[in-house]
């Protein structure tokens, strides 16, 4: 096959000259295993009493989780000086659209494939109706994300994938309806966005400067704390005040926003350690 052939039906383990690359095909092997373990988990009946539901919830973190991936490529391309890591990120952005495409599939599973009862619930509940938007936002990002579409829209396509941001935001808040009394992981997801998007607003200087860093770490775990609590207070009968304070308190056991805190000073501190040392 011609290396014509191969930039025009690109294969995701090959590079842009056609060559296969053990780097995009270990990183799409890695990305792919979550949602083949929970296949063969459902398969096998090993998902608790409503296996497709919860399977269902599961390919839904899955999609935000690689969707938060493939928006740290920037970042890791700045703090790690690695330009290659870029060519991951389209890769990664269609990993995430597939396992939003996995959770409907799941949901109409868990609904019996009944598809007017399916269509009918989407368009009666708001997390649904903002799930599905999301769905179809992501959908649009995947069918331009060619080089082909970019060269067509020129300007305008980066203004488009720019919504990839908003899209992020209201997965996260469709987490958070579905979550309900069980956040935490949310929570994380919340935390890890707002640390993403702060790194975007810092300026040119301050990307790879550990002070910098670490105060974001700071800021994007108190945001995660105060979107628990909010979450928390607007929504459930329970103690808002107490969970938030239970982040200054370790006895009270492991909270969301301090993950976020170590996680965020551990980048910090690897930053600024590979900085003195160059």
């Amino acid at each position: 096959m011609s290396s014509t052939t191969l930039t025009a039906f690109p294969m995701p383990w090959r590079d842009r000259a056609g060559r296969f690359s053990w780097l995009r095909a270990l990183v799409l092997a890695s990305a792919l295993a979550p949602g083949l373990v929970l296949l063969a988990l459902l398969a096998t009946g090993q998902m608790g009493a409503e296996p497709w539901k919860a399977a269902t919830r599961e390919a839904g973190t899955h999609a935000l989780r690689f969707l938060l991936v493939s928006l740290a490529v920037t970042p890791l391309r700045y703090l790690a000086d690695w330009p290659k890591a870029l060519t991951l990120r389209r890769m990664l952005g269609l990993v995430a659209l597939g396992y939003a495409l996995l959770h409907l599939l799941l949901y109409a599973g868990h609904m019996a494939w009944d598809l007017a009862e399916i269509t009918s619930e989407i368009l009666r509940r708001f997390y649904l109706t903002l799930g599905f938007c999301v769905l179809l936002g992501l959908c649009v990002l995947g069918w331009t994300s060619t080089d082909g579409w970019q060269r067509r829209l020129g300007r305008r396509w980066k203004r488009l994938h720019k919504g990839v941001y908003l899209l992020a935001a209201l997965g996260i808040f469709h987490a958070f309806l579905q979550a309900k009394s069980r956040a935490d992981s949310t929570v994380v997801l919340a935390g890890v966005f707002l640390w993403l998007m702060g790194w975007r607003l810092l300026p040119g200087w301050a990307r790879a400067h550990g002070a910098a860093l670490a105060g974001l770490a700071v800021l994007a775990a108190l945001g995660a704390a105060g979107l628990e609590w909010g979450w928390y207070a607007a929504t459930t009968n329970l103690p808002a005040g107490r969970i938030l304070a239970a982040n200054l308190d370790p006895a009270a056991g492991w909270r969301p926003a301090q993950g976020v805190l170590l996680a965020g000073l551990a980048v910090a501190a690897l930053t600024e350690l590979r900085r003195r040392l160059r």
